[in-house]
């Protein structure tokens, strides 16, 4: 967080669907009237006049609901068949999709014209480093800059890649100068197609769909976005005198589909393997396919130029590894030797990827073994290019496909494995119990006894687990973890260090969970303590969850550094120590205010001990996509951290919906990187020190105590009513979600007794619910009792000094979006139809929190109506409003009909799933 006034970034409005000028609006109006239109025709085609007529007369009847009441709508809906309401549904829904998506090319538009004007993320910010960065300070950070976007599978998008890709087309229609007529034609062949495409999935994706699904973005990122993004930096910095360093590799991606444990049982070690491998196919046919392209370019003749001894000693090397390609190619290409190499790289490229899909060990010389060997050989070209008077041709094809190898090596994207603490410490058990040489069982040891065992037990040299007949030891979770071990080396083996170098470890609260994974880790061979040091393959990341863990962070931090042996596997790892910051849990167990808060005090913390330490430290954000879950403009938050908190590396989860609509149009996706690198830099470079004087930290913290306690307060009392439970189940189709299909991970935890329990369900169902309800209570409870309270206690002054605090005004503007999204009226459909009389009072409760909150953040907001100083997408939401009530109305109809009947009829179910899958895309941040 910046302890300073901040002007607002550039995604403040786009990742919400908006534009930011009046012509661009009116241009979207305009699209989106022509796609509603033909999707009328669809509708009239295929279901009649009589549906069309109905669906205008659902807009109608919505649009007077406000003075006549709802009972009118409600009666008619009342009257339809479960086969009219699923088409009615539907038509809703699909003008959302065909909405969001000119939406997205709008923005699009919007954007790629700043770029053009020269007012990109980049440029702007690179005018700025000119002025008031240091220079050595720069290229320090240059060469170390790393943005990682890590893509996960979290079930929270609910459209189909069968109707995202015919969306994708209809953007490629639109963008495109065509005759009308012609575009006319296109449009409605595609509308139909999606009509007549179920959005519904049929079953619940597996963990191998959603990892094909996630490589088709990373894919697309990794052969054109990233090396777009790379080349736009590096002719900014060209500009001005300076350039990357050779080997800065400021972007890379991750990936967590097929690593991600905790809470998925279908994650097996095998299946890492088998993810790994649709990753690695991916990573290679990029790059083979701009390795094609390049050896079309490199037609470079030596009867006209010299190449360097380096690069002759490199092709003497290649045949003699691969004299079937020198046999093939040496009478094409005699005379054109980057050519012949090109065909040495081609042929190393294609083994590399037979390799993969056979298994069969890596053959030196004759295939690669991750991106190192791969850059050295491309590296080889480029300083021959360059010292023959061919700097213009290395900076050109050469120069992309180096980005790529870079960015994406050839495994596409670096996974991160997840899992429990718990099962680390069962195996540990079950090993230590074999040697039966604890005084006190391994399994009864308090957290300090654990820790000293395990720091004696990673000092020393031998092994716990025996090389022959393991599996006979244990039970199948001690089987499973330590096959995971296993099974990162033998990734690391097969597609090198690189493609997964990460475990990450849930539930992490004191130091023996931390030495547990390094022990489990030296057992597969992936770190080692010596007297003269330690070797490490494997980052060790703890994973800071709840508030609870969040505030004692520093502690575990120290804890984890003050131990001699982890000490050394940190400076084997550059001296780098990745902590991960979970905004869910921490969010859904003490609300937004006190999570933001505590995540803000924890990274100060970890700041002070790393550097205490001589530790560098790497922040991995775990972001939903809704503002309850850690969204909201990513630029904006990167700009909110504290002081001295970012340094040159960053990694920071996507999830769900917000990777189609950040990623699925190539300028959104270039745009995206673009500001999150910047804030990177900025904040490297710009904020190491506070702006602002001690004492007036000094007071904003106190204020924000006070808020966050007030507010944690409120939100204990609303999750601790003994009928909230009960009504959210009612009130929500939260227990309807399941049937959506919208993801491989159980929403739900077992349940005790079979009662319901908030402690039973996961954080994404838990935003998922209340926003398809309009209430959305995750994304603003408790901040306006904060507030108030705040105010009570004589910080009114300091308040409003707190406007030109970024950490604090990024919170009141994520806020103030999610409660223009709020609609308690509508909620009142729900509660009124759905929820027992008897829980009338937990209603009642939020509504009192909602107009003390909404009147709170309008004190701190311009205008006199919340985004009062947006409106342009002020007026886009009221738009959406008359297509996202009926969608409501529908749903509280079918949820109620639902509910009557143990068998539902088909259609009735489907009409529901539609409703949700429509508000959804209504919402576009719903988990």
């Amino acid at each position: 967080m910046s302890e300073d006034s901040r002007p607002a970034r550039a995604d403040r409005v786009s990742t919400e669907g908006s534009v930011a000028s009046e012509s661009e609006h009116s241009a979207l109006r305009a699209d989106i009237r022509r796609l509603s239109t033909l999707l009328g025709r669809t509708v009239a085609a295929q279901h009649g006049d009589d549906m069309l007529d109905l669906v205008e007369k659902v807009r109608r009847l919505v649009r007077e609901v406000p003075e006549r009441g709802d009972t009118e709508i409600r009666d008619m809906l009342g009257e339809l068949d479960p086969g009219t309401a699923a088409v009615l549904g539907r038509a809703f829904a699909t003008y959302f999709h065909l909405a969001n998506l000119a939406e997205q090319l709008h923005r699009s538009e919007e954007r790629e014209t700043e770029h053009l004007e020269g007012r990109g993320p980049i440029h702007t910010l690179v005018d700025r480093l000119v002025s008031d960065a240091d220079p050595d300070e720069l290229s320090t950070a240059l060469s170390r800059l790393e943005l990682k976007p890590v893509f996960t599978a979290h079930p929270t998008e609910a459209q189909r890649q069968s109707v995202l890709g015919k969306l994708r087309a209809i953007a490629a229609v639109l963008a495109e100068d065509l005759p009308e007529e012609i575009a006319e034609k296109r449009l409605h062949r595609l509308v139909d197609l999606i009509w007549q495409t179920d959005e519904i999935r049929p079953e619940r994706p597996t963990v191998l769909d959603e990892a094909r699904s996630v490589a088709y973005y990373l894919e697309q990122l990794g052969r054109r976005t990233l090396p777009e993004v790379l080349s736009e930096l590096d002719e900014e910095l060209d500009r001005v005198g300076l350039h990357l360093p050779d080997g800065s590799r400021p972007l890379v991606l991750g990936c967590w589909v097929g690593g991600d444990r905790d809470g998925n049982p279908n994650v097996t070690a095998d299946l890492t393997l088998e993810t790994m491998r649709i990753y690695g196919e991916r990573g290679v046919r990029i790059q083979v396919e701009l390795l094609e392209e390049l050896v079309q370019e490199l037609s470079v003749s030596t009867r006209l130029v010299g190449v360097s001894e380096d690069l002759r000693r490199s092709l003497a090397r290649d045949r003699r590894a691969l004299p079937e390609v020198y046999d093939r190619f040496v009478r094409l290409n005699a005379e054109e030797p980057y050519r012949l190499k090109c065909s040495y790289v081609h042929a190393r490229l294609e083994n590399t990827r037979r390799r993969y899909a056979d298994g069969t060990p890596h053959q030196p010389g004759r295939d690669y073994l991750g991106a190192d060997e791969y850059l050295r050989d491309l590296e080889v070209m480029d300083a021959s290019l360059r010292a023959h008077q061919g700097e213009r041709i290395a900076d050109g094809g050469l120069r992309d496909v180096m980005r790529s190898a870079n960015a994406v090596g050839l495994h596409l994207a670096s996974v991160d494995v997840r899992e429990h603490t718990n099962f680390h410490h069962t195996a540990l058990t079950a090993l230590f119990d074999r040697l039966g040489e604890l005084s006190t069982p391994y399994g009864e040891l308090d957290h300090a006894g654990r820790t000293e065992v395990l720091s004696r037990e990673l000092a020393g040299r031998r092994a716990l687990t025996p090389r022959r007949n393991w599996q006979q030891i244990g039970d199948d979770s001690f089987r499973e973890t330590l096959e995971v071990f296993d099974c990162i080396r033998t990734v690391q083996e097969t597609y090198g260090e690189e493609a997964l170098h990460t475990y990450v470890i849930s539930m992490a609260q004191n130091v023996d969970d931390i030495l547990a994974v390094a022990v489990l880790a030296r057992e597969a061979g992936l770190v080692e303590v010596t007297a003269d040091g330690a070797m490490s393959t494997l980052d060790i990341v703890p994973l800071f969850e709840t508030a609870t863990e969040l505030k004692i962070s520093g502690d575990l931090l120290d804890g984890m550094l003050s131990d001699p042996s982890y000490r050394a596997l940190v400076a084997a790892r550059g001296d780098v120590q990745e902590m991960m910051l979970g905004y869910s849990d921490s969010n859904k167990g003490a609300g937004l205010t006190t999570s933001q808060w505590s995540i803000h005090t924890a990274q100060r913390q970890l700041r002070d001990v790393a550097a205490k330490h001589g530790v560098r430290l790497k922040l991995f954000h775990g972001r939903g996509g809704s503002v309850g879950r850690g969204g909201g403009p990513a630029g904006e938050a990167i700009a909110a951290q504290p002081h001295g908190v970012v340094d040159a590396v960053m990694k920071v989860t996507e999830q769900g919906e917000v990777i189609s609509d950040k990623y699925s149009l190539p300028m959104l996706a270039k745009d995206n990187l673009e500001i999150m690198l910047s804030a990177v830099l900025d904040a490297t470079l710009l904020h190491q020190t506070s702006r602002v004087e001690a004492a007036t930290l000094k007071r904003w913290d106190e204020a924000m105590d006070v808020i966050s306690d007030a507010a944690q307060e409120a939100y204990t009392r609303l999750v601790s009513h003994e009928g909230l439970p009960t009504f959210f189940t009612q009130a929500t189709p939260v227990d309807e979600l399941s049937m959506l299909n919208v993801g491989s991970r159980p929403g739900k935890r077992p349940g005790q007794g079979g009662q319901a329990s908030l402690d039973d369900l996961r954080a994404i169902p838990w935003v998922f619910g209340w926003t398809q309800t309009r209430m959305i209570v995750p994304g603003w409870f408790g901040l306006g009792t904060g507030l108030k309270a705040a105010h009570d206690a004589g910080y009114t002054e300091v308040i409003d000094e707190m406007r030109d605090w970024a950490f604090f005004a990024n919170l009141i503007s994520n806020v103030e979006m999610t409660l223009a999204k709020t609609d308690m009226r509508i909620a009142g459909f729900y509660v009124s139809e759905l929820v027992d009389p008897e829980l009338q009072e937990v209603f009642e409760i939020i509504k009192k929190e909602h107009r003390l909150t909404e009147r709170e953040v309008l004190k701190l907001s311009p205008g006199e109506q919340l985004l009062g100083g947006n409106p342009l997408l002020r007026r886009t939401l009221d738009i959406r409003e008359g297509y996202l009530e009926p969608l409501h109305h529908l749903q509280v109809h079918t949820l109620k009909e639902r509910r009557r009947v143990d068998e539902p009829d088909p259609d009735l179910q489907r009409a529901l799933l539609l409703t949700v899958n429509g508000i959804s895309a209504g919402m576009r941040n719903t988990g």
